[in-house]
């Protein structure tokens, strides 16, 4: 079937949503399903590249070159339409929702088709209000799919009317393909993985990790990624006279997160809000350890005392607690992170995450909502 796919950011952006995407529509394009992607870029214009063969088309969606001119924003809800009545899609999978998706919602009319919306993140904790552009999207959506129980759980409690047209498809990546080496101890070296946000709290992790060398004085701190806390995080280690054991990598390739982890102790994720954990999963394949907080999915992904360690979100120090536990553990973090790896390969399976979304196209496909649009 033709499937258009709407994602807010795609390929070439690196991140945990778009590495899920890129490695999930080859195989499902390898069953039969022809894809078309829209995604938001900040470009001067509207342009066209593929990704392994499929079209990606690159919207200027408010973008700051055209300075939210009106010309420039009605003209990129004529092409969304055209393309909608070119590829005639037999289904439309909202990967994860943002403001570009106020473009899908006013082009519905163009070619009517059911819709898949998939929840990676957790929603705000406030009423749904039936004007908002998530309300709008959930009364359009004939399934919504979300990552793990917690988002659905969330979701389901904050829009009732979803709970007889909703599921979990576990977040799955492929396994590497080279061993897990042996974790080593001397010295010790944790790793942070993840876009350089507040939200995703390494902030905490650095202030763990300043306990952690006054025991661990050769330990080391990796931290994989990049953002616009990037200049904040490099002062507080300074601050904190860090400077000498903690390595700002930036930005690398999910192949190049593996071999990070191959080199870890153990992986420390201490996000605050948290849909899934995708780097917990990455550790778990790689046979590592997690030290993360009881957020969101993670506790779905971790364990607590079985595959890593849960830290309680209002706990100070928490951090530091578990990370010391298993550096001083050395016979408990190789148990754990074994485990870690036999449930990833049980629970997190890539062959069924994409006979999921595989099974779920069926489902839903031919199956029209009612039209919400909204009005540009």
């Amino acid at each position: 079937m033709r499937v258009l796919f709407w994602s807010e950011t795609f390929w070439p952006r690196v991140g945990g949503v778009e590495n899920l995407a890129a490695k999930l529509l080859p195989p499902l394009r390898a069953r039969g399903h022809e894809f078309a992607v829209v995604t938001w870029e900040d470009t001067a214009f509207a342009d066209k590249i593929f990704y392994q063969d499929i079209p990606v088309y690159r919207f200027p969606f408010f973008s700051s070159h055209n300075q939210y001119s009106i010309k420039e924003v009605m003209e990129c809800r004529r092409q969304v339409g055209d393309l909608k009545r070119c590829f005639a899609p037999d289904l439309v999978h909202i990967n994860s929702y943002g403001q570009s998706v106020l473009f899908h919602l006013n082009t519905i009319n163009a070619h009517p088709a059911p819709v898949l919306l998939t929840l990676h993140q957790p929603l705000p904790d406030e009423p749904i209000q039936r004007d908002s552009l998530l309300g709008h999207l959930l009364r359009s959506s004939h399934w919504v799919n979300t990552c793990s129980k917690a988002v659905l759980a969330q979701a389901q409690r904050l829009a009732p009317e979803i709970i007889l047209s909703s599921s979990v498809i576990y977040n799955a990546l492929e396994v590497p393909n080279f061993e897990p080496q042996p974790l080593t101890f001397d010295p010790p070296r944790l790793l942070c993985v993840g876009r350089l946000v507040p939200e995703k709290g390494f902030d905490k992790a650095l202030s763990a990790f300043a306990t952690v060398v006054e025991r661990f004085p050769h330990a080391r701190l990796i931290i994989a990624g990049d953002g616009p806390e990037r200049e904040t995080l490099t002062k507080q280690v300074r601050d904190l006279r860090l400077a000498d054991s903690v390595k700002f990598l930036g930005n690398i390739s999910p192949e190049m997160v593996f071999r990070q982890m191959n080199k870890a102790t153990l992986v420390v994720v201490p996000s605050q809000i948290e849909g899934f954990g995708l780097v917990a999963l990455e550790a778990a394949l790689m046979a590592r350890p997690v030290v993360a907080m009881r957020v969101g999915g993670l506790s779905e992904v971790v364990l607590h005392e079985e595959t890593g360690l849960l830290v309680e979100h209002d706990k100070p120090g928490g951090i530091a607690e578990a990370v010391l536990f298993l550096l001083s553990q050395p016979k408990i973090a190789p148990m754990f992170g074994a485990a870690a790896q036999r449930r990833a390969h049980e629970v997190f399976s890539f062959d069924g995450y994409v006979d999921g979304y595989d099974d779920l196209y069926h489902r839903v496909a031919g199956k029209l909502p009612p039209a919400d649009t909204v009005s540009l």
